[in-house]
């Protein structure tokens, strides 16, 4: 018996724990794909996966609904993977460890993959049930939306019937989204050189921040670690020498880095200087950062090195000036809609190897010239430092459509059931419906979802009792769609 069995609706629930059994980080999804295959034949439904392991599963429609337009229910099949330091978890073998906490659901030391799991817990919740009525389902399940939507790129979906899509990627619920904002992963190289150092080998580590969504939370002021971490060595640099070793920072781009490493050597009589130059950096972040990073801390640790290869005099330059004036955050905020961004980025992976600095960053606007115009800005500077830029994962913005039938429908009902207004609204967060609008001219789309915080981070929560509301609500408009 798993540990959600008791909850309600117990067919929701009892396939997001299946699905959280089963690996699915983005680039991984190959076996939660089977699963929903596997589910699919199970229940004589039919399938198409492609190469990629999208997954399309089609079910007629129940009686009376004969004649009702299909409806498309989309999600994406993989999740943002990321752990605390001391997380036995590995994510390419590992399901994860579900917890209940009053009203909320979470995976311990772990991101719990809400994002996109519960959409594709509800689609085969709908698909397995023989009681509910509703018109021809046709489950569109993407992988890899976290990292560019590439599924949602290369998926046929010329089979469908659907030119109505509810995309179930939202994270509030009785907030129902119209348009999303555009964007793309940028990824940068810097070549570096390397030297023979010596001296004291110190581990720095700027920790204990709060991180988030680069979309929905960009704008919250959370510190970008790997951003921060640039300062702190730039401004040791200011009191001494300060080779680097070794610098790290981050896990996905579309998520707000908490926590940077760095290794360096300083020289022997500087360790005092270094130590005081450290707390008073640590106290000026703690500063400037008390609403958006709380908890932020610079702990520093000695390592048994006295040797090793470091950054050269001209490498250590290029990376400096690199983190101190690349782009972070939000640029611009819409003078169309009150308190929504409209550009943004945020450097969300940084690794320094042997010969060369990696970075990327994820690239949001709703309004495309700038997004190219940011792109651009992002390829002169890393060309004047001597580095090369590329970038992947191109989707387009979502729309606002002034007429809209789901969304009227939706609206309706959410009123007739909440005896309140839901709000609609754009966000700047990536949806994959601009991408399957391309695809299908003349789609009709609403993104919604349940309650949901912390998501990318590994203090992401589930609202139960959200879950279920969000469901009754599903099932109130599908029957509606005779």
């Amino acid at each position: 018996m798993g540990i959600l069995s008791e909850l309600e609706p117990k067919e929701v629930f009892y396939y997001f724990e299946e699905l959280c059994r089963i690996p699915h980080g983005s680039y991984h999804t190959k076996q939660i794909s089977d699963y929903c295959v596997e589910f699919a034949k199970s229940h004589q439904l039919v399938c198409h996966q492609d190469e990629s392991n999208n997954v399309i599963i089609i079910k007629e429609a129940t009686p009376g609904y004969e004649n009702a337009p299909a409806v498309i229910i989309q999600g994406h099949l993989d999740m943002v993977c990321e752990k605390e330091a001391d997380s036995p978890i590995d994510f390419e073998k590992d399901g994860l460890d579900l917890q209940i906490d009053g009203d909320l659901i979470y995976a311990k030391g772990t991101t719990l993959g809400g994002d996109d799991g519960a959409a594709v817990a509800y689609a085969l919740a709908l698909l397995a049930s023989s009681d509910i009525p509703h018109p021809k389902l046709e489950v569109v399940l993407t992988i890899d939306e976290e990292v560019g939507m590439l599924g949602a790129q290369v998926i046929d979906l010329s089979m469908l019937d659907g030119r109505i899509l509810i995309n179930i990627d939202s994270e509030e619920e009785g907030i129902f989204l119209t348009s999303c904002a555009g964007g793309l992963r940028a990824n940068m190289k810097v070549p570096v050189s390397r030297t023979t150092g010596e001296g004291i080998c110190y581990e720095i580590s700027l920790e204990g921040m709060a991180g988030g969504h680069s979309g929905t939370e960009i704008e919250k002021g959370h510190g970008n670690s790997n951003k921060l971490m640039g300062r702190i060595l730039h401004e040791l640099d200011q009191n001494m020498k300060v080779s680097l070793i070794e610098m790290e920072g981050g896990q996905k781009d579309n998520a707000i880095p908490r926590k940077t490493t760095a290794k360096v050597l300083i020289p022997e009589e500087a360790g005092e200087v270094f130590a005081s130059s450290l707390k008073e950096l640590e106290e000026v972040l703690q500063k400037e950062q008390s609403v958006g990073d709380p908890n932020l801390k610079i702990l520093f640790t000695e390592q048994d090195v006295k040797k090793a290869q470091v950054l050269d005099q001209a490498s250590w330059n290029k990376v400096i000036m690199m983190l101190l004036l690349i782009p972070d955050g939000v640029q611009t905020m819409s003078m169309e809609l009150p308190g929504l961004v409209e550009t943004s980025l945020n450097l969300g992976v940084l690794k320094l190897s042997e010969d060369a600095l990696n970075l990327s960053s994820a690239v949001r606007s709703s309004v495309g010239t700038a997004k190219s115009f940011l792109v651009e800005k992002l390829n002169v500077l890393t060309k004047y430092i001597g580095g090369t830029m590329e970038t992947t994962g191109d989707y387009p913005a979502w729309e606002f459509q002034p007429e809209s039938k789901i969304r009227q429908l939706f609206v309706e009902t959410y009123e007739e059931l909440y005896g309140k207004e839901p709000k609609i609204e754009a966000i700047h967060a990536g949806l994959e419906c601009g991408l399957l609008s391309n695809k299908l001219p003349g789609l009709d789309c609403i993104s919604l979802g349940p309650d949901m915080s912390g998501v990318h981070t590994t203090e992401e929560r589930l609202s139960i009792s959200s879950t279920k509301r969000t469901w009754e609500l599903l099932l109130a408009v599908l029957k509606k769609m005779k």
